[in-house]
């Protein structure tokens, strides 16, 4: 069988195909605390108080607070560090970044009504969430990616004409759609067949194989929203908001896998000619995965909230956040770089690369429900509380063409929860011009408990046949907390906020999943602690 080293290709596959994955519907539909600095440095625990540009994408109910207009300008620089935990090394990244968190105009009017007296209207632009971030490591292996893909080729009968492509070794779309990950393997000799079955495979893993892997992770991107709010209030009473948001997106990610081995079923020639795998006698390799995706586009939602005051001492704040309905462009593509080790020097290095691939799908993220009380004690202090509740197994796949994507869909099920936030704040009036405030919150997993333990038989799906991606490896996040402080300052018309954040989220890597008994995949615990220092300023008018 004569394998050619493959060139990487531009090629357009049809948009029909799936490519998107529960891990990706999940990704675009999570936010973090951010906001202005009075905002964030009160953990977000403003649905029951109003008065701050943030509420504009937090309880609508909040414009209705306002009697004077407002324009404000929020700067975040966000000081990322995170650690990645094998048994074998401990890998550590560092990054920072500056952002425009929030601009925002509040306009106010007054009726001369009554009932209404006030109608406002505001305008902000302010980033939902950051995707940056990096992290790396290293470990020893249980088992070889390689194993993981010749299980899954052999157990869906790909014959080798299948991964070969065409003559010219390059249209392999052509030849029965065969999975991209396989078809690299196999080009890659990271998978090679059985002797005397063209349908059969084994990887480089074998008894007295030996070995470490490593990976290194790189995201980027964000979600950011533009809002328009109306709102005013009724007998001074009840403050009422209605809100429609437009969101921009993009996200990058970035994968390299890595596999040096000893002892390993390095492919060798058999009396025929033919490429097979070999028994372990000392040949010693690797290969490098590198995968690559882009995810970009806009969508829409609308939000309506209410602030109700029984008494002066209390408020009371309900709201509700219709999913975002995104229309999203993806394109991918992967490497294989590969090396092995001969005695006879028959086999030289190379590389096996997919197409970029391009694809248009749609996302529907989860709704969002608030309910929030808050204490004001006298003219010094208040203390607030939000929760949240987000049904992330409800986010929802299509189509290009609208059809829902079923299989993606009935994963988002299997893999994902829903998940509770708790926001607590407050702030103390030290004199008529200085603040001194705090806060907290944190949020429950959104993952099903059950994919994260070492025994788990769920099989997780980052790719599909047709997803030049080729990314095994995922990364399943678990709680996240936040602690915070701040000091704001007035003086006439003018303001000046600070803030400090610092966040903590756990999350589990897995290289690959588990198939079947194939492979055994790694897991590397990953902990982020970033800092923020968050800065405002603004006039009210």
């Amino acid at each position: 069988m004569n394998k050619k080293i493959l060139s990487l290709i531009i090629a357009a596959i049809p948009a029909t195909m799936p490519a998107q994955t529960a891990i990706d519907a999940y990704q675009l539909s999570r936010s973090d605390l951010r906001g202005t600095a009075r905002f964030m440095s009160m953990g977000g625990a403003f649905g029951a108080l109003g008065g701050d540009l943030s509420t504009l994408t937090q309880n609508p109910g909040g414009i209705g607070v306002y009697r004077k207009s407002e324009i404000g300008f929020t700067l975040d620089i966000d000081m990322q560090a995170s650690k990645s935990s094998t048994p074998l090394y401990t890998g550590k990244s560092d990054q920072t970044r500056a952002y425009v968190n929030n601009i925002g105009y509040i306009g106010s009017m007054n009726t001369g009504s009554e009932l209404m007296p006030v109608f406002n209207w505001g305008f902000s632009y302010g980033r939902a969430a950051s995707f940056d971030r990096r992290y790396h490591g290293r470990a020893d292996m249980n088992g070889s990616l390689s194993d993981y893909i010749a299980g899954y080729t052999t157990a869906e009968g790909w014959r080798s004409e299948d991964l070969a492509g065409d003559p010219d070794g390059t249209n392999y779309f052509a030849n029965g759609g065969a999975p991209w990950l396989s078809i690299l393997a196999y080009n890659s000799y990271a998978i090679n067949n059985i002797p005397g079955f063209d349908d059969r495979y084994a990887g480089l893993w074998g008894n007295g194989t030996y070995g470490e892997s490593g990976f290194d992770v790189e995201e980027k991107g964000y979600i950011d929203e533009y809002a328009i709010n109306f709102g005013g209030y009724f007998s001074n009473t009840v403050y009422w908001g209605i809100g429609f948001g437009i969101t921009d997106i993009d996200y990058k990610q970035y994968t390299y896998y890595t596999e040096d081995m000893q002892n390993a079923q390095i492919p060798v020639e058999d009396a025929d000619g033919n490429v097979v795998a070999s028994t372990p006698a000392g040949h010693a390799g690797g290969f490098g995965l590198d995968s690559r995706k882009h995810i970009s586009g806009t969508g829409f939602n609308f939000k309506a909230g209410l602030i109700v005051r029984p008494i002066n001492e209390l408020r009371l704040g309900f709201a509700v956040h219709t999913p975002t309905y995104y229309n999203l462009q993806e394109n991918s593509d992967g490497i294989i770089d590969y090396g092995y080790g001969y005695t006879d020097g028959k086999l030289k290095p190379g590389y096996s690369g997919t197409p970029v691939d391009y694809r248009e799908w749609k996302l529907r993220t989860p709704w969002r429900l608030m309910a929030s009380a808050a204490v004001v004690l006298g003219t010094q202090g208040l203390i607030s509380m939000d929760y949240e509740y987000r049904p992330y197994q409800n986010m929802s796949m299509r189509y290009d063409n609208g059809d829902e994507y079923t299989d993606g869909n009935n994963d988002i099920k299997n893999y994902y929860q829903s998940s509770n936030i708790i926001r607590l704040g407050g702030e103390w009036r030290v004199t008529n011009n200085l603040s001194l405030r705090a806060g907290y919150a944190y949020e429950t997993s959104p993952t099903r408990s059950e994919l994260t333990r070492p025994d788990t038989d769920v099989m997780i799906y980052t790719s599909n046949p047709y997803d030049t991606g080729t990314t095994p490896s995922y990364t399943l996040d678990n709680t996240t907390q936040y602690i915070t402080c701040g000091i704001g300052y007035r003086y006439k018309s003018f303001y000046a906020d600070a803030a400090y954040v610092h966040k903590a989220r756990k999350s589990q890597y897995s290289a690959f999943t588990p198939y079947n008994g194939y492979a055994e995949p790694y897991t590397a615990d990953i902990k982020e602690n970033n800092n923020n220092i968050v800065l405002s300023v603004g006039f009210k008018f």
